[in-house]
Parts: C-alpha cells; structure tokens; sequence
C-alpha cells in the first residue's frame, strides 16, 4: 500500500501579516492620539479666546465711552438750538465749549448720591482647568449687572447682582455645565457682591485718577454667602465712576464641588472679577 501524498501546506506568511497588522494598529493608535492632543492644543491656544484678567487699563477704557456719549450728546442738543443772528463762531470752538460745559457741570454737581450700573460693567469668574494635559483659563462674564453705588464724601457702599444664567464663556458647553450642575441657576439664579461697611476712599479722585481701598463685603454664590475682604480701585470720568476689584473663592466655601469631569480637570480655587461702571442714578 503506497503512501498517499501530503495535501497539508503550511501559510508561512501568517506571522508577517500578524506582525504587519499590529504595527499597522500601533501606528493608528499614535496617529490618533497625536490627532486628539493636536486638536486639544490647537483648540487650547487657537480657538479658546479667553480674556487676560481684568485690571485698571479694563477700568480706564470702560469709563472712555460713557464720557464720549454724554459729551456727544450734549454737542448735539446744543447745536440744534437757535443761534442769535449776530453771533458767528467758529465750529471747532463751539464744540470745544460745549464739551467743557458738560464736564464742568458734572464736576460742580459733585459725586455724592446714588449711581446705577451701566452696559459697560463686566461681572465673572476666571478658573485654571487642564484639558487633556493642556492648561487653560476659563473665563465666563456678563454686562448685564443690577444694583447701585452710593457715594457719601470720599466713602462708599457698593451692591451688584448678576443673573448667573447671563454669565457666558467662549464655550456653549462649558456653559452648559456652569448653569446646570455647577451653579444650579434653576434654584440659584444670582450671584451678589455688597459691602457691609463703607470703603473709604480718603479723597476724591480727579477726573483719570485712580484710588486704591480696602473693602470688606459678602460675596454670595451658588445661595451661600462668605464674608471677603479685598483690594478696589476706583476711577472717575466727567459722567461715569468705575469700581475694579477681583476677590479669590474656594469653591467648597460655596458649596460648590469641584466641577472636574474624565475630561477636564479644574483647580479647587477661582477668582470672582469685576469692573462695575456707574453713572448718575
């Protein structure tokens, strides 16, 4: 009886392909881990658009345009009023002294009353977060500010109240997040900063000039409130006062737990900032 032939053949390519195959998957898995970080990166120092903290150059240009409109304002009333017919003038000195006027006016009026929040305040916070190894500042603010600033002499009592749900990053989902799960705005709609004793400025600032005092007030956030002491400025225009402070929170002092997610990582610390621009109530 013969011995019948061999039909078994051996694939002496499997381990190559095997081999092949996993470095085709380890090559993936690089390429799309350099993808993920490069989009975080670029997302990171391209496309979040935080702004820088808020600081006395803040103050000086949000008082600029109350100044400018009231003095426009007044420049146009007065050039529709009747001019006696033996009067010529030039109009660059026409202008010039209507301009004068309104400053004068509001300087004799003096500072003392009560002054409103204008559109050109800015309320928020600032908070350091890593996102996917990449550090980032996230900053959320609103404009949109109620309350009042009461002068007496050189010393002063301020109250501002934001609604939480006005207070916008440069992320919708960010946002999201600070609205719901964060803030809870649905059960805590506002945010409060009001001093609890007059900050006393020891004089009253020329018009450009900045003071520095110390306030001390309460900080209310998330429904809990925390007393907090800290460092303001104050500046005047011809029709406007701005107010410039920042104050530093723990967020477990508020009630508030570390926001952190599997995909960002937050410090436990922030700051509360604020430039609140007022004028004549």
């Amino acid at each position: 009886m013969s011995n019948s032939p061999d039909n078994t053949t051996t694939d002496t390519n499997t381990p190559t392909r095997t081999s092949t195959w996993i470095k085709r998957g380890v090559i993936g898995a690089v390429v799309l881990v350099a993808l993920v970080y490069g989009a975080i990166f670029f997302y990171a120092n391209v496309l979040n658009d935080s702004p820088d903290a808020l600081d006395t150059d803040d103050l000086s240009e949000a008082l600029e345009p109350v100044a400018d409109t009231a003095i426009d304002e007044a420049v146009t009333d007065t050039s529709e009023a009747p001019q006696p017919a033996d009067t010529v003038a030039a109009p660059e000195t026409a202008t010039e002294t209507v301009a004068e006027t309104a400053v004068a006016t509001e300087t004799v009026d003096g500072f003392d009353g009560v002054w409103t929040p204008t559109a050109a305040s800015e309320f928020g916070y600032r908070v350091d977060e890593v996102l996917g190894g990449v550090n980032v500042t996230a900053v959320g603010r609103s404009s949109e500010i109620d309350g009042s600033l009461t002068i007496d002499g050189t010393t002063a009592t301020v109250d501002a109240t934001v609604q939480v749900e006005n207070i916008v990053s440069d992320d919708s989902r960010r946002d999201g997040q600070f609205r719901g799960r964060i803030m809870d705005v649905a059960n805590f709609p506002t945010a409060n900063f009001r001093t609890i004793e007059p900050i006393d400025f020891g004089t009253i600032p020329d018009d450009g000039e900045q003071v520095t005092a110390t306030a001390v007030g309460e900080l209310t956030l998330k429904g809990v409130t925390q007393t907090v002491t800290l460092e303001v400025t104050a500046q005047s225009s011809a029709t406007g006062i701005g107010v410039l402070g920042n104050i530093p929170i723990t967020f477990t002092d508020y009630g508030i737990e570390n926001p952190s997610n599997p995909g960002v990582s937050l410090e436990d610390e922030g700051v509360v900032e604020f430039v609140l621009v007022f004028e004549r109530g």
